[in-house]
């Protein structure tokens, strides 16, 4: 349910000194009021107020909409950092600085977002508080608020929502995800009843820029084997051909029409008659079975899932491993 904010109620025939006094009492009391409402524990964009024509609410709470903010985010506050004391215009903003080459390793830090505190109004000034209403100038910081995350967004586009699971924000539209408990992170809906479940695997870092996964800003996909990693890494990877997961070695897509010209260059590449009968133990990144197979230079094909995504091992069957 969209929250809304006070509506000014008409003075009759009082006249115009009446009508100013309603309407100061008003906004007065809107400055008090957080325009943002919980709803079963989610946060909610602010609704506009008219009655009557009468906007002066409406475009106090809207003053300087789209105007302000950084990079990251479009809003009317910036806020003070409880770590180390320092203004910013947003967390992101903190952590890009304190975290910075130029910084002395001892004293990089990131920003713990739940323990802000304070935020000034960028229109008039004020630290206050969090809230999303300025107790000073009346405006709205921020049309998405968050309480929990101390968030302001005036860009509503995002479909910010707040998922109680990962216990932070997300964009996207809360009807587009759904919170997995075991990989402890949100989902799309399309993969609700098809992803492989890997306990915490959104809480890692990427396997190939190292960013925290978790409360990473850039898109992350999740692999066939279960293993989470950023799309533009992923891409990266593809473009130097390399095509299996970097933590577990299973193939990250359908490799079946590489394996058919695999078996074709196979066939165009005999070997050496002093090797044409020699066999070797391999063990398959893909099922994880054992065979024993005709040695070959270029490749060795598993025998139950007829994947050249193998490694030969030291005579003997083995089993694969995982780094997590």
């Amino acid at each position: 349910m969209e929250p809304s904010v006070k509506h000014f109620q008409s003075p009759g025939n009082a006249g115009s000194e009446k009508l100013h006094e309603t309407i100061n009492n008003d906004i007065q009391a809107e400055t008090a009021f957080t325009c943002s409402q919980w709803s079963n524990g989610e946060c909610m964009p602010a609704e506009e107020t008219r009655h009557d024509g009468n906007t002066i609410a409406t475009e106090r709470l809207e003053k300087g909409h789209m105007q302000y903010g950084c990079s990251h985010y479009r809003r009317r506050c910036c806020i003070r950092a409880p770590c180390c004391n320092e203004i910013f215009d947003c967390r992101h903003c903190h952590n890009e600085a304190k975290n910075s080459i130029n910084v002395e390793k001892k004293h990089r830090h990131d920003l713990p977002r739940h323990q802000v505190q304070q935020v000034i109004c960028l229109l008039c000034g004020t630290e206050q508080d969090v809230r999303q209403v300025c107790i000073s100038c009346g405006v709205c910081m921020g049309k998405y608020f968050c309480e929990t995350c101390k968030l302001f967004d005036d860009d509503i586009s995002k479909k910010q929502y707040h998922c109680n699971g990962c216990g932070i924000c997300r964009i996207g539209g809360r009807e587009n995800f759904f919170h997995c408990y075991k990989c402890g992170c949100c989902y799309s809906i399309l993969l609700k009843n098809s992803h492989p479940c890997i306990e915490g695997a959104m809480h890692h870092d990427c396997p190939v820029c190292f960013e925290y996964l978790f409360e990473s800003t850039n898109k992350v996909t999740i692999l066939p084997c279960g293993h989470t990693i950023h799309m533009n890494c992923l891409k990266e990877m593809q473009q130097h051909l390399q095509y299996a997961c970097p933590l577990c070695s299973k193939s990250v897509c359908d490799m079946s029409k590489v394996w058919e010209k695999i078996d074709m260059e196979i066939a165009a590449t005999p070997m050496p008659e002093s090797y044409q009968n020699k066999m070797v133990w391999i063990l398959c990144n893909d099922c994880g079975m054992n065979s024993q197979v005709k040695f070959h230079v270029v490749a060795q094909k598993c025998l139950n899932c007829k994947s050249y995504n193998t490694r030969q091992t030291r005579g003997k069957p083995t089993t694969a491993s995982c780094s997590r």
